[in-house]
């Protein structure tokens, strides 16, 4: 039997007569499928004559590769095994990263090589190394860091009794720094109850005060409409009259006497109805009737008596009747010790002969005692309570 070999080595054992060989391909050539990266040009190829075959026998047929993809980033760094047209044969299950991040490669450095264990063991081999591809830290650095560690630690022993009682009496304020807080405290509080002083008398001594003036009146009127009222003489700090002043919308009860406390401080204005001070009531044929009241706080009823102008009317109304007067002159500043002010013919008012005055008295400057401001007037009417109101009470 007539044997005959390919041109790759193997044998045949029919008869039939031998299929051409084909042409082996160059060592230097490359397939024409391969894949070139970047701008390199692939190398030349010499065209090759075609195989020869018998007539009506199959041709040869080169197996045709598929084209590898090209990778449009041609200047990116590549794991090995991952450029396009490279062989590779990856194999089963995740693999280890152990290729080194060419980032932290410097010079002839070998790159780190992962540590084994947990995160702790990671992170000591990471400071061994250095970070970011740094300097590695040798073993005795990091035993003289370990050993200054411990070292300042140490330092933060317990105290010794002596030690704390020393740094107790440090932490203690000396005298002037107590001195200092006292007076800083007083002066905070004598501030505040200052303030709380001004608060009452110029706000809330008002308030209080028109509050209990407003129910004397409403009583008196209420005595005054039951037959309750009767006319004569009346107790200290009892109310027996109102006082109208009609340009400075004033409407407060008279109580007889002048204490501050029972009658001034209440919100209403006293009749002098004491000692050397006692004057006429209104209803006297002849005489002064003089009254006192605030001028600031507690009510303030003579707060603008100032403002008044002769021909202004002031009434007082009783039980039986409407008493009108007009304001004549003012005084406007005047010592507390001259009680001329209020005699039945007053000095420095103007009048000359005995007749049927008022007198008005209260404190000046403002918020002040030093001084006093006098008010005169003289009646010009006097209306039963039957025949009605007065005009100036009417408008």
């Amino acid at each position: 039997m007539q044997e005959w070999y390919d041109p790759e080595g193997y044998a045949h054992d029919w008869y039939a007569a031998p299929e051409p060989t084909r042409p082996r391909q160059s060592a230097y050539e490359e397939p024409v499928t391969a894949a070139y990266v970047g701008s390199a040009a692939p190398p030349s190829m010499e065209p090759t004559a075609p195989p020869y075959r018998e007539p009506g026998s199959v041709p040869y047929e080169q197996p045709r590769v598929a084209p590898a993809p090209l990778d449009d980033e041609t200047v990116a760094l590549r794991i090995p095994g991952s450029m396009p047209g490279a062989i590779s044969s990856p194999l089963p299950g995740p693999m280890p990263d152990l290729i080194p991040d060419a980032s932290r490669m410097v010079g002839n450095a070998s790159p780190p090589v992962p540590a084994p264990g947990g995160r702790a063991a990671r992170r000591k081999a990471a400071r061994r190394h250095g970070r970011h591809g740094g300097p590695q830290e040798s073993p005795e650095s990091l035993d003289s860091r370990e050993s200054l560690a411990s070292t300042e630690k140490g330092a933060e022993a317990p105290l010794t009794r002596m030690e704390a009682r020393q740094a107790e009496r440090a932490r203690k304020p000396g005298a002037a720094v107590i001195a200092s807080r006292m007076i800083g405290e007083v002066f905070i509080t004598t501030g505040v109850l200052m303030l709380l002083f001004v608060t009452y008398q110029l706000w809330w001594s008002n308030v209080r005060a028109h509050q209990q003036a407003d129910s004397a009146a409403n009583n008196l009127q209420q005595d005054w409409a039951t037959g309750k009222g009767e006319p004569g003489t009346f107790e200290p700090g009892q109310g027996f009259a109102i006082l109208h002043i009609p340009k400075l919308d004033v409407v407060t009860p008279i109580a007889e006497g002048t204490s501050k406390t029972k009658v001034l401080d209440r919100g209403m204005v006293g009749h002098y109805a004491e000692g050397s001070l006692k004057t006429a009531m209104p209803d006297a044929k002849t005489g002064n009737f003089a009254l006192a009241g605030h001028r600031n706080t507690h009510g303030e009823p003579f707060r603008y008596i100032n403002k008044l102008e002769p021909g202004d009317e002031i009434v007082v109304e009783t039980q039986d009747d409407y008493f009108v007067y007009k304001m004549t002159s003012i005084l406007p500043v005047t010592s507390p010790s001259n009680t001329a002010v209020i005699d039945p013919v007053p000095k420095g008012s103007g009048f000359t002969e005995p007749g049927r005055y008022i007198t008005l008295t209260t404190c000046t400057p403002e918020f002040t005692s030093k001084y006093r401001m006098i008010v005169w007037g003289k009646m010009v009417e006097d209306r039963p309570r039957s025949e009605g109101k007065p005009e100036a009470l009417v408008q």
